[in-house]
């Protein structure tokens, strides 16, 4: 997903996203370490996610704080 469209999320859909982004590197390193991957591009986009997401998160909660 692009940045845009989780920055447009509520802070509950984006832990929820974040949480299913996870679920998903979990199976993603299983199906690597048997052999079983077949997109391993897959991979790359689901991490870069995971820190998008992560990012969104640490800026909403500095503009909290501030």
């Amino acid at each position: 997903m692009a940045k845009t469209e989780y920055t447009g999320q509520s802070d509950d859909q984006l832990v929820e996203a974040l949480g299913n982004l996870k679920r998903e590197q979990f199976n993603l390193r299983f199906q690597a370490a048997t052999s079983q991957l077949e997109k391993p591009s897959r991979v790359k986009e689901v991490r870069r996610d995971i820190a998008r997401i992560k990012t969104i998160q640490a800026q909403r909660t500095a503009a909290a704080a501030k």
